[in-house]
């Protein structure tokens, strides 16, 4: 039999043990304690902001797009977009999905898909940009899991007008077309970030600390006059409809600086809708070539004028209106006979020009084509630009040569015919187009001004009586054009298309504007550059005058003219 004082001794060692046991686990539990919330807080405390101290965005506007004026192309504006957190919404509120659906005008089966497809996320779009008063009704329905994220949404108030210049952005804002997209760096702001504490429901409750602080996109100023853009649509898409033509552009250039202050182009689109086909989309004036036609007689005559072979009164005989080179027919329309010239570029001879540029080098005709920027492109940086064609003069053969020298042979796009012409117009003074106001745009001689200045005045008799673009006249003003009409390229030949096309400036006293008008496929019945786009050069023109304030020729002289009646223009450098 047991000892019972040996029992109650064992007993007791054994309750001190478990006491000493339990006061050791309670000391440990309680240093620990201490340790956590008194000496090391940073476990405990990161634990707690892990699950309510969020760091979020803070969303920035992209920088506005502006004319010369001031006036706004583009601007974003600020939009609420819905949002869910997929595991709570689909747990708490999966019955309520068909009343948000509905509301938002979506399909509920498709959102709830969505969600179920990517329970694993914390963040999916349900929909993005809606108006403020479906925001409001979405916030107060305040289902679980769903949200609202401020964001901002591009609008172009000037829509199809300015919509291939400018371009556009995708949903996120960023520049995919144009300007917006040649400048989206520029325009670009940065994001801020934040630190907040949320409730269960992804509320913020309070905002902790700034991470780093929003900074919007900067402006953007364009050198684009918006009431001049809208005038020149406005004609190019009435000129479109009266001679039915397929497609056209216009591009209207600041002489003295190279800035553009209008370019458009027809068909567009608008860049604040969802549908935009490839066609509306491109900028022509930029990016589509055509063969110009008898637009480049100019400045065939100044390389010849240029190589000593011409002058503007000299004699050419073009009978018998036709002439044969290597085997082909070069024709006029009629036989003009003998004439100066200054008449070539009048009547727009074939025959006459061929002559001159036969006379010269080909490296000559080559060398002036290419001084005026042919073959190259402008340098606008604008995104897509064509260099166009312009083959070297080693390659070419006779019969190219006198087809080049009335613009078949090579390929341009209006934008640079109208740099060209402005060259001309310039006292022979070559400017890189601008589409950024104030740029620095020194100019690059490329001709004697004397000759430019002789060129410009044959250029006149163009628009007078008798001449090919009498219907370009600006009343008040001395306005200098020439005139193109040029045979579409087809498989194996030329087709029965035509390109009408024109390039001028005004004024003749201190040339302030050029204008390039280009319809393309005319099918109306006229298709000549001088009763198709003679026309619409005259009434642009005339806007272009107008709003930039330029003084008719006859007020130019007397500005010209010092107090001892000595024209100040003749001792200028």
């Amino acid at each position: 039999m047991a000892d019972p004082n040996a029992v109650l001794v064992t007993s007791r060692r054994r309750v001190l043990a478990l006491l000493i046991g339990m006061g050791l686990c309670g000391f440990v539990l309680v240093a620990q304690a201490v340790k956590l919330q008194v000496i090391d807080t940073e476990f405990l405390q990161g634990e707690g902001e892990a699950r309510f101290l969020r760091q979020v965005e803070i969303p920035t506007m992209r920088g506005s797009i502006v004319d010369r004026n001031g006036e706004p192309l583009a601007v974003s504006t600020p939009v609420e977009s819905v949002w869910a957190h997929p595991g709570e919404l689909l747990q708490e509120a999966s019955d309520r999905i068909p009343m948000l659906a509905s509301l938002l005008g979506q399909d509920a089966e498709a959102i709830e898909r969505r969600l179920t497809q990517r329970a694993d996320r914390q963040f999916v779009w349900i929909i993005r940009r809606i108006p403020p008063h479906l925001a409001d009704r979405v916030r107060e329905l305040d289902i679980p899991g769903v949200f609202l994220q401020r964001e901002y949404r591009r609008f172009y108030p000037t829509a199809e007008i300015s919509s291939q210049v400018v371009g556009f952005t995708n949903i996120d804002e960023v520049g995919q077309e144009g300007l917006e997209l040649a400048y989206d760096n520029w325009l670009t702001g940065q994001t801020g970030a934040k630190r907040v504490i949320q409730d269960r429901l992804g509320r913020i409750v309070e905002d902790v600390e700034l991470i780093r602080e929003a900074l919007p996109g900067r402006e953007l100023r364009l050198t684009i006059d918006r009431r001049l853009q809208d005038l020149a649509y406005r004609e190019l898409m009435a000129t479109i409809a009266r001679h039915q033509a397929r497609s056209g552009s216009v591009v209207v250039l600041d002489i003295p600086t190279g800035e553009v202050l209008a370019m458009v182009n027809y068909p567009s689109y608008n860049p604040n809708g969802r549908s935009r086909s490839s066609d509306g989309m491109r900028n022509r004036a930029l990016t589509d070539v055509l063969e110009p036609g008898s637009i480049v007689k100019p400045f065939v005559v100044a390389a010849a004028m240029e190589a000593g072979i011409a002058h503007p009164e000299m004699l050419v005989d073009t009978s018998p209106g036709t002439m044969q080179v290597s085997g082909h027919t070069i024709r006029d329309i009629r036989n003009f006979g003998e004439m100066s010239v200054t008449g070539l570029l009048t009547k727009s001879s074939n025959v006459g020009i061929v002559q001159l540029a036969m006379a010269m080098d080909a490296s000559h005709l080559w060398s002036m084509y290419s001084r005026l920027g042919f073959g190259d492109v402008t340098g606008t940086g604008f995104p897509g630009e064509s260099a166009g064609v312009l083959r070297d003069h080693e390659r070419w053969r006779k019969l190219e040569q006198a087809t080049l020298s009335y613009g078949y042979g090579l390929s341009v796009t209006p934008l640079q015919l109208a740099r060209a012409i402005a060259a001309i117009a310039d006292q022979g003074r070559l400017r890189q187009p601008s589409f950024i106001l104030d740029s620095d745009n020194p100019p690059q001689a490329v001709i004697d001004p004397l000759l430019a200045e002789q060129v410009s005045q044959m250029l006149e008799t163009v628009t007078q009586t008798g001449g090919t673009a009498t219907r370009a006249a600006v009343d008040g003003y001395r306005v200098a054009a020439k005139t193109g009409t040029s045979r579409k390229s087809s498989a194996g030949g030329y087709s029965n298309k035509y390109v009408a096309s024109i390039a001028g400036f005004a004024p003749m006293v201190r040339p302030r504007i050029a204008v390039v008008a280009v319809v393309n496929e005319p099918s109306a019945g006229d298709y000549y550059g001088g009763l198709v786009a003679a026309p619409l050069f005259g009434q642009v023109m005339k806007d272009a005058l107008r709003l930039m304030n330029v003084p008719p020729d006859d007020m130019n002289g007397l500005m010209a003219l010092n107090e001892n009646g000595v024209d100040v223009r003749e001792v200028q450098p």
